[in-house]
């Protein structure tokens, strides 16, 4: 089979690798139907993480399952999934607690385990990890399932984090994938004012139409200032969608006492964290990588029926053939997020 992997530093290639078999009862095989390339897997493609030359990639997948081990009873050859970009056995104590990003025996698509961004992925702990869908599924609502799998899910973790509640006030950091699902993730819990603070204009208008209010650019010295006197004192809920320090520095400046910060952006380059600030202004910050399967129910039952449509930060497609161009175009900010095609 076909599968992107990471060879250097600005090099993705295509490669013919083994098709993947099972290798425990609990497994199961999956041909992938669409795949994505997110805003986190430019990291080690700029040399901004650490990775392994060779390194599988694709964290953000859906596909039909074609096989499954003797112990899955929840899958059925032909059924459609949609896999969290994480896997994990469902019965482990961070499992039960909600956290499966914490599963001791779980772990990511990519790196050293099977990536998305490919023909085919084995599925370690496929009844915990994948969850089934009808499968009369046409390309419109396949995207729409798409985000679900990884910016969805992030997205409304940061609502969740920053305690949004009906009828109130949140400010969204961040016009990538995340922080416009993030603001979609905001008016689907009922919030009253959605205030988008971004670096490019052009998403503004992307923003407003999955609900945001209100819009501003994170580099203009006063959007901070005048956040704080058109929220009268700042907002109760920030979520925080990019992971830079100047992102949480913002983030801070518009938070109101007592308010409280929802981070799910994947730190990079936050230098430190001034307790004090937090400390005198009593407000919180929770930080964490999205249960992503834990909402993933919720949130499929959603584009389902019509209520959730995320499919719109998909700003370019391509085939699996070429690849290298999803990758260099949302790198040089062409794209917001590329769907991919095997």
């Amino acid at each position: 089979m076909k599968a992107t992997v990471l060879r250097g530093v600005g090099d993705i290639e295509l490669v013919e690798l083994p098709d993947p078999v099972l290798r425990e009862p609990t497994d199961a095989l999956v041909r992938v139907r669409l795949a994505a390339v997110c805003g986190s897997d430019l990291w080690p493609y700029r040399g901004q993480e650490s990775f392994t030359p060779g390194d599988r990639m694709g964290h953000e997948w859906i596909g039909t399952v074609e096989e499954t081990g003797p112990e899955v009873v929840g899958l059925r050859k032909g059924d459609l999934v949609v896999a969290p970009f994480a896997f994990a056995d469902g019965r482990c104590p961070a499992c039960r607690e909600d956290v499966p990003t914490s599963c001791r025996r779980g772990g990511f698509w990519g790196g050293a385990n099977d990536g998305g961004q490919a023909e085919a992925v084995r599925v370690p702990f496929a009844d915990a990890t994948l969850v089934p869908v009808r499968a009369d599924v046409d390309d419109d609502l396949a995207r729409r399932l798409l985000p679900l799998t990884d910016v969805m899910a992030t997205g409304h973790h940061a609502t969740v984090l920053a305690g949004v509640v009906r009828g109130g006030t949140v400010v969204v950091i961040g016009d990538g994938a995340v922080g416009l699902c993030a603001v979609l993730a905001a008016r689907r819990a009922g919030a009253e004012r959605i205030i988008s603070v971004g670096r490019h204009p052009e998403r503004a208008s992307l923003a407003r139409r999955f609900g945001a209010t209100d819009t501003y650019h994170a580099d203009d010295p006063q959007t901070a200032p005048l956040i704080v006197e058109r929220t009268a004192g700042g907002a109760a809920s920030v979520a925080e969608c990019v992971g830079a320090q100047s992102a949480l520095d913002l983030a801070l400046a518009v938070a109101r006492p007592g308010g409280t910060i929802g981070s799910v952006g994947v730190p990079n380059g936050i230098t430190g964290v001034n307790l004090y600030r937090f400390f005198r202004a009593n407000v919180g910050l929770r930080a964490g990588v999205a249960p992503a399967r834990v909402y993933l129910d919720a949130l499929i039952a959603d584009v389902l029926a019509d209520r959730l449509d995320p499919s719109l930060v998909f700003t370019a497609e391509t085939t699996l053939a070429d690849i290298a161009d999803a990758y260099r175009a949302m790198d040089e900010r062409k794209a917001i997020k590329v769907v991919v095609r095997p």
